[in-house]
């Protein structure tokens, strides 16, 4: 019987092979005499038999020919090729100790902190621990292992939640309650009422930064006024979204000035060559410059934005990083208000991320944006946008909430978290002074302060022979520099090319986030490197 039963059973599978094969003839079928004709080198083997049909061409379907060339234009150079060889260097490290002449990748690349020993706010993770595990909040230990605080607000958080259940999609907009809870914040911030449901939650600053660029930009015909330098993810969404971004210097004699005068030069030659310019963005804190705007300048971009009908793009993801008593953050949507501007005057997107600041919470993707000054109908349409992507993620929602509310006095977190914020800040601080001092005591080189953000960016004056060895390189001049320097010392640092500069000038952007027993490091390193190759390349 098991015989039959297996003989059976082959059978079957042979009439159905050949059910397929004969199925697979006929479709091929009307092909046939093309597939076959002339076509054996091309598309089958010598050792093809020869009632079965030849295998299909070997050209992949997706070259770099046929991809859409908006993403072949587009640049990132904070994770470009750089950071690739690094990473390369990185792992020759581990196979093979003493291999190069240095023992770590030192990466000063990227706005990462917790990546190079930051430490993340010990309430923010209690809270997010709580609400992603609530079963924790009815055990009795959890009170010795939790501050009170943050297990009144995770209860307070998971009450807003729908089914208490952060792994369930959100409204696309983010969790009402953790909106009503930022708008708060901002209200509490600029002293101006902020609504709820102008915030939209998203992973990150960026994809609402891409969200706007989508918004915006129909044809090659629209522009952007950004500044130059800019962080590369806004000349990275301007191109994939088809758009023309329309540059505007800031002035490295002034600080890494915005001067109105600039803008008006760059806005009329952009009109004169056909270009729709549509909005405008302001990155304050500056990346990758570290300037700081004073408040009377915010005042004239505000002013100029009305008067030429702009929509001003403000980037204030480092609101929170201003080392230098003489600034302080302001929020273009509170400079706007103070003017009397409201929403029938200008249209203004405002960007924050948890992913700076004192925070660093880059893995976590928290961030939204605030958005004013749209019509009902206009709103709609960026809430269709948003929908497309369901919701961001409740980690980063949650976060964002805490970011925007952290513990005030009288909780019983409110010490410990200051004490780790401040901690962490001074610190930041006193790196980019030491960074800066470094920069400007080396031959060639001359540094901004670094009034906030994350950054500084040096200005490298490259000898002829050095700028003529990098052509033949092939490789922008600061790139070359750049390269060399990651060989030599370990150091990961980004060309000023990959952010624009002003033609014929060089620089690089290094992040002052190396822990502060780094530091001596970077600038021994980076200073024994720099004499090295100045003098091997003085004309």
């Amino acid at each position: 019987m098991r015989r039959f039963a297996a003989e059976t059973a082959k059978d079957l599978v042979r009439s159905r092979s050949l059910q397929r094969q004969n199925r697979r003839r006929c479709l091929l079928s009307p092909l046939w005499p093309l597939l076959s004709s002339g076509s054996q080198s091309r598309f089958s083997s010598s050792a093809s038999s020869p009632d079965s049909p030849p295998a299909m061409g070997s050209s992949p379907p997706v070259t770099l020919d046929t991809i859409n060339p908006k993403v072949l234009k587009c640049e990132y150079a904070v994770r470009g090729e750089i950071v690739s060889i690094a990473q390369r260097l990185q792992q020759e490290l581990k196979e093979n100790p003493g291999s190069h002449p240095f023992d770590e990748i030192l990466y000063c690349n990227i706005g990462n902190p917790q990546s190079l020993g930051q430490q993340p706010i010990t309430f923010f993770r209690e809270v997010l621990a709580l609400c992603d595990h609530p079963s924790i909040l009815d055990k009795s230990e959890t009170q010795g292992l939790f501050s009170a605080d943050a297990i009144e607000r995770a209860w307070q958080i998971l009450d807003q939640i729908p089914g208490r259940a952060t792994g369930a999609y959100s409204h696309s907009q983010g969790i009402k309650g953790l909106r009503d809870t930022i708008a708060a914040g901002i209200e509490a911030r600029d002293g101006f009422p902020a609504d709820p449901n102008d915030i939209f939650l998203t992973d990150g600053a960026s994809p609402a930064v891409h969200m706007m660029m989508q918004l915006l930009t129909r044809s090659e015909s629209d522009g952007i006024l950004c500044p130059i330098p800019q962080y590369p993810l806004y000349s990275a969404s301007i191109t994939l979204h088809g758009g023309t971004l329309v540059p505007y210097y800031l002035d490295e004699e002034a600080g890494w000035g915005l001067e109105i005068s600039e803008l008006q030069k760059q806005l009329d030659s952009a009109k004169s060559k056909g270009i729709t310019v549509r909005a405008l963005v302001v990155i304050n804190p500056g990346n990758p410059t570290g300037q700081v705007l004073a408040e009377e300048n915010q005042r004239q971009i505000v002013e100029f934005c009305k008067k030429e009908g702009l929509v001003l793009l403000a980037d204030e993801v480092y609101q929170e990083n201003i080392y230098v008593p003489d600034k302080q953050f302001h929020s273009f949507k509170k400079i706007a208000r103070s003017m009397g501007y409201g929403d029938n005057d200008i249209s203004l997107v405002s960007f924050q991320s948890v992913s700076k600041g004192y925070h660093g919470e880059c893995g976590k993707r928290g961030g939204y944006m605030e958005v004013t000054g749209f019509s009902a109908d206009v709103r709609e349409q960026i809430y269709k946008v948003a929908s497309v992507n369901l919701c961001s993620n409740i980690t980063g929602q949650i976060l964002a909430s805490l970011v925007m509310n952290p513990p005030k006095v009288g909780d019983e977190s409110y010490e410990s978290y200051c004490e780790e914020r401040d901690g962490i800040l001074s610190s930041l601080a006193r790196r980019a002074k030491t960074l800066e001092n470094a920069f400007n005591s080396l031959e060639g080189i001359t540094c901004n302060r670094a009034e906030g953000a994350m950054y500084l960016f040096p200005r490298v004056y490259l000898p002829q022979k050095a700028i003529k060895a990098a052509e033949a390189a092939k490789m922008a001049p600061d790139a070359f520099y750049c390269r060399r320097l990651l060989n030599a010392t370990g150091i990961v640092v980004v060309a000023g090319s990959g952010f624009g500069q002003v033609p014929g000038t060089w620089h690089f952007r290094c992040t002052i986030l190396p822990q502060e027993d780094k530091i001596p490091a970077v600038v021994s390193r980076l200073t024994e490197f720099h004499k090295g190759f100045m003098d091997e390349f003085r004309d």
